[in-house]
């Protein structure tokens, strides 16, 4: 099949690289570059974030955590298996539900040593870690190494795109070009910092820091972080850059000493689930939509396009 996706971020990289495996002949559209998305803000570790839990979001992030897995030890991706730890302000009376999502042999509970001051619990667990700017590079070399074509302009409407199928993976631009009144921005600010000294991988997603994370690549740190409800102010605030620093330092004081390199914005496409679904156009050519996936976009990333990839089957 002739396939057009809309949007050239994680998820529309890895439905292009996934249709072109079952070798379909896909053209991406998109008005930004890989490197000017979301996704190359994206701290982008696996944890499923700001995405409704449900009886497919787990399936997804587990088919996701199995091929990053194959990525780590293949090789061939810059993708690595790293230990993050989830800090909750009180001991657990359940497990979240996304840990069953990861191999049980790699999750454990965190000693109490190990926990930062004002945290009663946490989890220890085995995620792979993504260079969101280097991977995102390495999906488009590969999407065109398997013949796949990429146009960089703005698109009006998806009743004008061409191709036998339309997918719809733009993002916060899907609020307008798919008309979905539930797709809300949620503005996430980073800072990247580099130091010496040792770090961990730690969030905080609701204790007394929350939202708070400390993300070590190979390149650099990120620190983060925001989640400001249909804020699309994408220029980073001098303010919330000092408060990150603050909030991480108050998890890891290692990072004391680091040296600010930079900040940046990026909107999270959220909503309250996600939309993988068929759909039609105009002249009746079957639309399939994959976005509002909030804070998960490579998290779900594989997963989501494992499931594309099956539906567009089901609707040529």
């Amino acid at each position: 099949m002739r396939i057009t996706i809309v949007g050239a971020g994680v998820s529309g990289l890895t439905c292009g690289v996934r249709l072109l495996e079952d070798r379909h002949q896909v053209t991406i559209v998109a008005r930004e570059l890989p490197q000017d998305t979301t996704s190359a803000v994206a701290g982008a570790v696996w944890f499923p974030y700001r995405v409704a839990p449900n009886e497919r979001t787990g399936p997804w992030a587990r088919a996701s955590y199995e091929r990053f897995a194959a990525l780590v030890e293949s090789g061939d991706a810059p993708v690595t298996m790293t230990e993050l730890t989830m800090l909750y302000p009180e001991p657990l009376r359940e497990e979240p539900w996304w840990l069953g999502a990861v191999p049980g042999d790699r999750v454990r509970a965190s000693r109490p040593d190990e926990l930062p001051d004002g945290y009663g619990d946490g989890r220890a667990v085995a995620v792979p870690c993504i260079q969101a700017p280097a991977y995102l590079d390495w999906l488009l070399r590969r999407f065109r190494r398997e013949g796949g074509r990429l146009e960089q302009r703005a698109v009006g409407s998806l009743h004008d795109l061409p191709g036998d199928v339309v997918v719809d993976c733009a993002g916060v631009g899907a609020a307008t070009l798919a008309r979905d009144p539930e797709l809300r921005p949620v503005r996430g600010q980073v800072a990247y910092v580099r130091t010496d000294a040792p770090l961990r991988f730690m969030v905080d997603e609701t204790g007394p820091n929350a939202l708070a994370y400390v993300l070590p690549r190979p390149d650099i740190a990120v620190l983060g972080g925001t989640a400001e409800e249909g804020d699309d102010d994408l220029a980073p605030r001098e303010a919330t850059t000092q408060d990150i620093l603050a909030r991480t330092r108050r998890l890891q004081p290692e990072l004391a000493d680091a040296t600010l390199v930079g900040a940046a914005v990026g909107l999270r496409p959220a909503r309250p689930s996600v939309r993988l679904e068929s759909d039609v156009l105009a002249d009746g050519r079957p639309l399939i939509h994959d976005y509002g996936h909030g804070g998960s976009g490579f998290t779900l990333s594989w997963g989501c396009a494992g499931e594309l990839a099956r539906t567009v089957l089901g609707v040529t």
